[in-house]
């Protein structure tokens, strides 16, 4: 059997097992290295693998790929007929096997069994020891059970594979998850192209102003946008904060005012760093005429505002300083630029044969030649500066 083949092979039993890997939490390695030991008497440097012997994991390591086992097991069993199966029933289960574990690893996490939201922060506080196979059934369970705030938990910890969005992403499009999928597009690091398409067409389609979930994406940017306010008012601050307050208020009012909530959601799109270019080129090109046109109306919104309020500029400080995480996430000029180029290169050929798209990327043009003309200015004064300051340092060393 040739490599290939039993890559090949590997890779398609991977895909249809449903059970768990011998070892499906990460283990100590320090415990396991310090006991190996090159096997036989003779070491030949030249040889590029080294037999040894020693293997063997700790115990602690050992008890937990049991709880892991067992837990998995139990719940794997419990999915199979959801009508027997109870959402408390799934609590039960899960709260009990994450006790285990807290106490097993003497893990506090500042709550009581009583407490509301004890299930979220056993998850939040635990859950990075069950493993990616054991989180991707829970999320399993979660979305069947449409347990959203566990959901979300799942996500935002970094606690499930990259495999799983492939099929996430479709149920909480059909669930209407806005706020969830934003959270994707935060904290995936590997969307593939059917998954950005389909979030693209979600938002890009019809508006959706009655979903509860896309109204607390509003009012999340809401409450940051009248934060950035506060602050930049707050007389308390002075100095550097205060420089970074009144940037945030400028560039929170620039990512809130005058966009929809759908198009609220697509900031998070634009300002990721996790999405591939060459994949979202791909989905790009699988819009319809109806959403292209509202993607271009949507980044047509973003050169404008930053044509007529050149002093907005990202605000990395924001976050960590003042706490205005949302800072974080709007979309810079060029990202802007970038995205425009994208659209641009996949769909030449429709935007030049269809008239309906003429008038808007003439818009665009003239945003464009606008922002380039001022970008020449902006670059010759710099130079100019910094010629200056170059001689005054010279004078200066020359003098003394």
């Amino acid at each position: 059997m040739t490599l290939l083949e039993l890559i090949a092979n590997a890779s398609a039993n991977a895909q249809s097992s449903t059970t768990l890997p011998d070892y499906p939490v990460v283990l100590d390695p320090d415990s396991i290295f310090s006991k190996l030991n090159p096997k036989g008497d003779e070491s030949n440097a030249s040889n590029l693998a080294v037999p040894v012997s020693g293997w063997q994991i700790s115990q602690s390591d050992s008890e937990l790929i049991d709880l892991c086992k067992n837990f998995f097991s139990k719940l794997e069993g419990k999915l199979k007929n959801l009508k027997k199966f109870s959402k408390e029933e799934f609590f039960g289960i899960l709260n009990s096997f994450l006790e285990n574990i807290r106490e097993k690893f003497g893990i506090s996490i500042g709550v009581g069994l009583s407490d509301n939201g004890y299930a979220r922060v056993l998850v939040e506080k635990v859950g990075f020891l069950m493993g990616k196979d054991v989180a991707g059934l829970v999320l399993q369970a979660c979305v069947g059970f449409e347990i959203w705030e566990l959901v979300e938990t799942l996500i935002v910890n970094g606690l499930i594979a990259n495999s799983c969005y492939s099929d996430l992403v479709p149920k909480l499009v059909a669930k209407e998850r806005s706020d969830l999928l934003c959270h994707c597009l935060k904290h995936a690091s590997d969307l593939g192209s059917s998954e950005l398409l389909l979030i693209l067409k979600f938002f890009l389609g019809s508006p959706r102003h009655s979903s509860g979930s896309i109204v607390n994406v509003r009012k999340e940017w809401e409450k940051q946008a009248l934060l950035a306010i506060e602050k930049a008012n707050d007389k308390s601050l002075t100095g550097k904060k205060l420089v970074v307050a009144k940037q945030a208020s400028i560039l929170l009012m620039l990512a809130h005012d005058g966009f929809s909530s759908s198009e609220l959601c697509l900031h998070y799109l634009l300002a990721s760093a996790n999405i591939d270019e060459v994949v979202l080129s791909s989905s790009f090109g699988k819009l319809n005429g109806k959403e292209m046109m509202n993607l271009i109306r949507y980044l047509g919104k973003w050169l404008n505002k930053y044509e007529r309020f050149p002093q907005a500029v990202p605000c990395p400080k924001a976050s960590t300083v003042l706490g205005l995480k949302a800072c974080d996430w709007v979309p810079k000029l060029e990202d802007v630029a970038r995205f425009f180029g994208l659209v641009i290169d996949e769909n030449f050929s429709a935007l030049i044969l269809h008239p309906e798209f003429h008038e808007e990327l003439r818009a665009v043009e003239a945003v464009v030649t606008s922002l380039a003309s001022e970008a020449r200015l902006c670059c010759s004064i710099a130079n100019v500066a910094e010629k200056l300051k170059s001689e005054v340092q010279g004078a200066f060393l020359a003098s003394s």
